[in-house]
């Protein structure tokens, strides 16, 4: 019997939508009964986790929880948050949590261990995420090198996340930052690159770059396809 899935979503409202797309697009299904139901709370009222994290912005938690409850209400089996700087609240979230909530972060970096063996990783996330070290973290356990990108580089990458995809920019305005961030940690070592912000997929598909990368929304939404016992494609 398949399982049901809640997105804890809103952070952004495109990542959230493209998560939703991805599962379903994931799912070999050949009738819609064949698709796993899924519960969406895209709370646009969750306050910045990279604003919270670095600068004492207004805490995230009380709401994040809130949409938790409220998903686990419906009925949802686990839970998958399309924002990978959430995943620093990860473990207060799964000890108000009935259900699994899938670790984005893990998931990824074991996909990255599995795909590109012996592989060194370029990090491409928000300064949230990476002052949290989510992602050196994930990768650190996975037993994967990574790069992470300089100053100059990593302001870049802000550009990209929130001038660009958040604010529903052309890529055409954004594809010189992403090049700029890209190109630097390549001279530096970068084999593949870890999308680690989920705008970030929705920029690549957009720039169409030739690297390559690990997408955290592809391999949430693939691991949620199996989690829920449906069948991937």
């Amino acid at each position: 019997m398949k399982k049901s899935v809640g997105i804890l979503g809103g952070m952004g409202p495109m990542a959230t939508a493209e998560l939703f797309y991805k599962i379903v697009n994931s799912t070999n299904a050949h009738s819609d009964n064949e698709h796993i139901r899924i519960y969406v709370d895209s709370n646009t009222s969750i306050p910045d986790r990279t604003a919270a994290i670095l600068y004492g912005g207004k805490d995230p938690f009380p709401a994040m929880r809130e949409s938790l409850q409220k998903l686990i209400s419906c009925g949802a089996d686990c839970i998958v948050i399309p924002c990978n700087t959430a995943y620093y609240y990860i473990d207060r979230l799964q000890n108000e949590s009935a259900v699994p909530i899938l670790n984005m972060p893990n998931i990824t970096a074991a996909e990255c261990a599995r795909r590109f063996p012996g592989a060194k990783a370029g990090i491409l996330a928000t300064d949230g995420t990476l002052t949290a070290e989510i992602y050196q973290k994930a990768l650190g356990s996975a037993g994967v090198d990574y790069v992470l990108p300089e100053k100059n580089e990593q302001e870049a990458l802000m550009r990209v996340i929130y001038d660009g995809v958040k604010a529903g920019k052309e890529p055409e305005s954004y594809r010189q930052d992403m090049e700029l961030a890209i190109n630097g940690m390549t001279k530096r070592g970068a084999d593949v690159f870890i999308l680690g912000c989920t705008e970030l997929p929705i920029a690549e598909n957009k720039l169409k770059l030739q690297m390559p990368y690990v997408d955290s929304l592809d391999e949430l939404a693939r691991a949620t396809v199996k989690y829920c016992c449906a069948e991937l494609k």
